[in-house]
């Protein structure tokens, strides 16, 4: 059986109790938008306590404030009421055990999976690679504190972000599963 098979049995599951989930309202009922990582292991509903239709979720790789994160957080506001906000990276991110140098060294070396060890990531594919790397940011994690507090500051200070939102920097332990603010990064997002 295919992952698609999966899927489509496990939503076919899913629809036949979806009951009054089809009346939830469009906006965010509670408010809030969180922007966090892609990583799989974060499943933000259980670890900030909401359910569907209550919050906005923007995930990217290290949820970090690209373009279209701000993008989307600027209509989560506009069309979808929220009015807090709340960036949250996580210890153990695969953005922090790579460089955007290594990153670009993979990616001319081959467009295969990289192997994940003790020591980080390294690039294992064979075949042809390519140079296109070389133009984009990656956003690699030197310091999640440091990344916390630019990625706020980025967002607090994007012409399409009301001054009204404050905006929180947290961080996720992906061993503890507790949530402990980053006192900068919060001072950074405060209302203005």
């Amino acid at each position: 059986m295919s992952i698609l098979d999966e899927i489509l049995q496990a939503n076919e599951r899913y629809a036949a109790d979806f009951g009054a989930k089809s009346e939830l309202a469009l906006p965010a009922t509670r408010g809030f938008a969180i922007l966090t990582c892609q990583d799989p292991r974060l499943i933000p509903p259980d670890f900030a306590g909401f359910t569907e239709g209550e919050a906005v979720v923007v995930r990217n790789a290290g949820g970090r404030a690209t373009d279209d994160a701000i993008r989307s957080l600027a209509i989560s506001h506009k069309l979808l009421r929220t009015k807090e906000w709340f960036v949250i990276h996580h210890s153990d991110c695969g953005m922090e055990l790579v460089t955007d140098e290594q990153l670009r060294d993979m990616w001319a070396n081959s467009l295969e999976t990289a192997e994940l060890d003790a020591d980080g990531f390294h690039e294992v594919g064979t075949g042809s690679g390519t140079r296109e790397s070389e133009y984009v940011n990656w956003l690699t994690i030197g310091d999640h504190a440091q990344s916390l507090v630019s990625d706020v500051s980025r967002i607090r200070n994007h012409p399409l972000v009301s001054p009204s939102i404050p905006i929180y920097g947290l961080l996720y332990d992906i061993r503890t599963g507790l949530l402990s603010e980053v006192p900068d990064a919060t001072v950074a997002g405060k209302v203005g």
